[in-house]
C-alpha cells in the first residue's frame, strides 16, 4: 500500500489517496486550491474539486480517463445540474465512471461539495 499526496493537504488523520496494486483510491477532495482559497461559484468549485482529484490520481499513476467510480457529495442538491455540466467536461470518455451523488447535511470546513474517486493505475 502506498500513501499518495495531492494538491491540497488532508484535513485529518487520513491520506489524500492510497494506491493498492493497480487501484488508486482518492479521498474526498474539497474545492480549495493549494493555498486554501475557495473559488467563487459552484461551477468553479466543482472544477477545483475535480482538479484536486486529478492531482491525487496522477500521483498514483492514474488519470481522469481511468476512473471507475466517483461519489459526489453536495451541500445542496439544487446544484446538481450545474455540477453535472462541469463533471461532464472532465469525465467524457467512451465509458463514464459509475457514480453516486448525495446531498450531505454538512461537509468539512462547511464546503459546498466534495468528490472522491477510484481509478486504475496505468503508469
Amino acid at each position: 500500500m502506498e500513501k499518495l499526496t495531492g494538491a491540497t493537504p488532508a484535513l485529518g488523520p487520513y491520506s489524500a489517496g492510497v494506491k493498492v496494486e493497480n487501484l488508486v483510491f482518492v479521498s474526498g477532495q474539497i474545492p480549495t486550491d493549494a493555498a486554501g482559497n475557495l473559488p467563487e461559484g459552484i461551477e468553479a468549485q466543482a472544477e477545483q474539486s475535480i482538479l484536486n482529484v486529478k492531482a491525487v490520481l496522477e500521483a498514483g499513476g492514474s488519470d481522469l480517463q481511468h476512473v471507475v467510480k466517483t461519489t459526489v457529495f453536495l451541500r445542496d442538491m439544487e446544484d446538481f445540474a450545474r455540477v453535472n455540466e462541469v463533471y461532464a467536461r472532465y469525465f467524457n470518455g467512451a465509458v463514464q465512471p459509475a457514480r453516486s451523488c448525495v446531498q450531505a447535511a454538512k461537509l468539512p470546513k462547511d464546503m459546498p461539495l466534495e468528490i472522491e474517486a477510484i481509478g486504475i493505475a496505468v503508469k
